[in-house]
């Protein structure tokens, strides 16, 4: 754990013995699946190798529940299998992660459009309340804090649609997202930023203007974008270098 920032870099800080009686299979899943979702894993000494055994013994359990969850990560693309080499948690290059945020901000934009029509008055009231709260977090610089915050802000979004496939879409590029939201929230003035656009987001919403809160979610999410390919061109090349170096 990078104990500067509060950040998780391996997984291995995330994961406790289980102690209940449930399902194991479906249950190691979950709780691999939610470590490495809340792993910073863009962070250039972020631990990526998943030693099965350490897993195993973490959670108190065999190795077969571990393999399984694992193979199941592999198809949602959050884990790597190189054989005879081992299995890390897979980063997504820039590439990637800019096609992503267009099609993000595609389904957002949409969701907040629908969202002028489908979420009633107290819907919208109870966003503003949630976005005002957490707005504190970005001022004291709590950015860890604001990143949760920000991503439940436009999972919100695409719920108020009333659109359940939008967000049925935009979950599978929520998972590989989420990583990339919370590191780039932390880097120069984006958390102060967002909290001015997530207010602008929720008055056009407030006004019903489907035109203007669609272009400014689509405007919100774009600057994560233009962030992404302006900045993180050296931090790929690190963490290319240490992939190649780790495989």
């Amino acid at each position: 754990m990078d104990r500067t920032r509060g950040i998780f870099v391996s997984i291995g800080d995330k994961l406790f013995p289980i102690s209940e009686s449930f399902t194991l299979k479906d249950h190691t899943f979950k709780l691999l699946r939610e470590a490495i979702l809340n792993m910073d894993i863009y962070a250039p000494d972020a631990d990526l190798r998943l030693d099965e055994r350490d897993m195993a013994e973490r959670l108190g359990i065999s190795r077969t529940p571990i393999r399984e969850a694992l193979a199941r990560l592999e198809q949602e693309g959050l884990v790597q299998i190189v054989p005879r080499k081992g299995v890390f948690v897979h980063r997504k290059s820039r590439e990637e992660i800019l096609e992503m945020v267009v099609t993000w901000a595609a389904l957002e934009s949409m969701a907040a459009r629908l969202a002028t029509e489908n979420a009633s008055d107290g819907d919208i009231r109870a966003l503003r309340k949630f976005a005002m709260k957490h707005g504190n977090d970005a001022m004291r610089a709590d950015i860890e804090e604001y990143s949760d915050a920000n991503i439940k802000f436009h999972q919100t979004i695409l719920e108020l649609s009333g659109c359940s496939l939008l967000g049925t879409m935009a979950e599978g590029l929520f998972i590989h997202m989420k990583a990339v939201r919370r590191r780039a929230m932390g880097e120069s003035d984006r958390a102060r930023r967002s909290v001015v656009d997530h207010m602008g987001i929720i008055e056009a919403l407030t006004a019903r203007d489907a035109d203007l809160v669609s272009t400014r979610v689509r405007e919100h999410t774009m600057r994560l974008h233009d962030h992404i390919s302006k900045t993180w061109s050296k931090l790929e090349s690190r963490i290319s270098a240490q992939s190649r170096k780790a495989l």
